[in-house]
């Protein structure tokens, strides 16, 4: 049986307050993904650590991830200050490897299995010509993986629209290149189906796939929409979501185009329509 999260990329502009939880709560999730970043939510204070549990206790759902942090601030759904784990630039690197070891430092009081983990940055994203090192990024992941251990966290490096990032690259990634590290994928159905073939992308990660986002998107723009708002085929990667063996959760991660709890209202629906669906299979 499926379970069915949100992450809270839906209110990334905003401060994560206890009211944003109660409204995924009560559209029927089990799930959060805390999407880490300090105008969102500041995961080094440890007042706004406790009210977190409280808001998760009230609200009975629990803390699925942590999306690693990426930007300093969204403004106006513009990224401010990216961080690129991936930078052939030493300090940029470090930066970003310090920014995560940060976010994973929430886990010895607010436990949570995976971070889902960028490597460096969206080509469209791109501001610096070495953001997206192979060299570097193997080296950040190993320091990361390091201190996630340490607070019994698993991290899912997440299909993103870069050459470090499609679903075959990060399978021989973890395959060839990790020595044994223990890493695993996060499939973002949105970014695949922009990159490329979605079925293909999923077959390429079976064994390797821990964790995922559910989006969609018009196969041109990262909409980041609910689930039968673009143009995926859902019932076909549903399909082989299950033809791989995968059985976790399905993170939805949408953007706000206006209205949250109008957005949550959608993703309802489209939850109903996906369970339906893997059900039929």
């Amino acid at each position: 049986m499926y379970q069915f999260g949100i992450s809270t990329h839906l209110f990334h502009e905003h401060r994560l307050s206890r009211d944003h939880l109660v409204h995924v709560a009560a559209h029927g999730f089990e799930k959060v993904e805390l999407f880490a970043t300090r105008g969102h939510f500041d995961y080094g204070n440890a007042q706004a650590i406790a009210e977190l549990a409280e808001w998760l206790a009230d609200t009975r759902l629990s803390l699925h991830s942590v999306h690693a942090p990426i930007v300093e601030r969204m403004q106006g759904g513009r990224w401010i200050g990216a961080f690129s784990n991936a930078s052939s630039d030493e300090g940029r690197r470090k930066a970003a490897v310090a920014e995560t070891a940060a976010a994973l430092a929430l886990a010895s009081q607010l436990p949570f299995q995976y971070l889902v983990l960028h490597l460096g940055v969206p080509a469209s994203e791109q501001t610096h010509a070495g953001d997206n090192s192979a060299i570097a990024a193997r080296r950040s992941i190993e320091e990361i993986v390091e201190v996630a251990a340490r607070v019994r966290v698993r991290v899912a490096v997440e299909v993103i629209p870069n050459a470090l990032s499609d679903a075959e690259s990060l399978a021989r990634l973890v395959e060839d290149d990790l020595d044994g590290l223990d890493v695993g994928v996060c499939l973002d159905y949105g970014h695949a189906h922009l990159m490329g073939d979605l079925g293909e992308a999923i077959e390429a990660l079976s064994g390797h796939l821990w964790t995922t986002h559910v989006h969609d998107n018009g196969g041109k723009r990262d909409d980041h929409l609910a689930p039968y708002l673009g143009t995926i085929d859902w019932d076909a990667a549903m399909m082989e979501t299950q033809k791989i063996g995968y059985d976790g959760a399905l993170m939805f991660e949408v953007s706000d185009t206006g209205d949250p709890v109008d957005v949550l209202k959608r993703c309802a629906k489209a939850r109903e329509r996906l369970e339906k669906s893997l059900v039929t299979f």
